[in-house]
């Protein structure tokens, strides 16, 4: 069974025990959609680009689908799942299937004193779903190889704004955008439940 297809990315995400954080240390708890399908060539994820928005601290970013738990919320799984319908009206309960969830992220953005836990949560589509419906917090939907990622071949560098200032940052590259900062983070943490050994590649 190949390492990155569906089925083998559903065993390992069985397997493995994430690290789990209490919840209560954090002033914001927040979860993401990592959604995967299978091409019938590679296995790929969805990303969305955020939207250029004031006051929104990964503006213009690609990202997962994904936001704040809200209390009407049963649990942050149902959190990345409304997320997701509000973002870009995919139904993950109808669509997707639950694979299992990353290790508990404590995320400090570069500038705040936010102190946030995050939590990526990983889907398979079972169907092809209708069109995506981005809404105003949403500027497209574009899908990337988690093969180029994980063996390297997407692997870049570009001067990102941050802080007032421009400096390069690693990321893979998606279509004409590139995947950093936390998403990338989220990667590399998904990568290493796959294969232990798995190393960051050079860009």
């Amino acid at each position: 069974m190949p390492l990155l297809s569906l089925p083998r990315i559903e065993q390992r995400l069985r397997e493995h025990q994430p690290m789990v954080l209490d919840t209560r240390q954090f002033s914001r708890q927040a979860a993401v959609a990592a959604i995967l399908r299978d091409d019938g060539e590679t296995t790929q994820a969805l990303f969305i680009k955020r939207a250029k928005r004031p006051g929104d601290l990964w503006s213009g970013h690609m990202a997962f689908p994904g936001g704040h738990w809200e209390p009407g919320d049963a649990d942050l799984a149902a959190t990345a799942v409304r997320e997701t319908r509000e973002e870009i009206g995919l139904d993950l309960d109808r669509y997707g299937r639950l694979l299992g969830h990353l290790d508990y992220m404590n995320v400090n953005p570069i500038g705040t004193s936010i102190d946030m836990l995050i939590v990526p949560f990983v889907f398979a589509l079972d169907r092809e779903p209708p069109p995506y419906r981005p809404n105003h917090e949403v500027a497209a939907v574009l899908w990337g190889s988690i093969h180029d990622m994980f063996h390297g071949r997407s692997a870049t560098r570009r001067d990102m704004h941050v802080g007032g200032g421009a400096r390069p940052f690693p990321g893979y590259g998606v279509q004409d955008e590139i995947v950093w900062g936390l998403t990338y983070r989220m990667l590399h943490g998904f990568f290493a439940v796959l294969d232990p050994a798995w190393r960051i590649p050079e860009d």
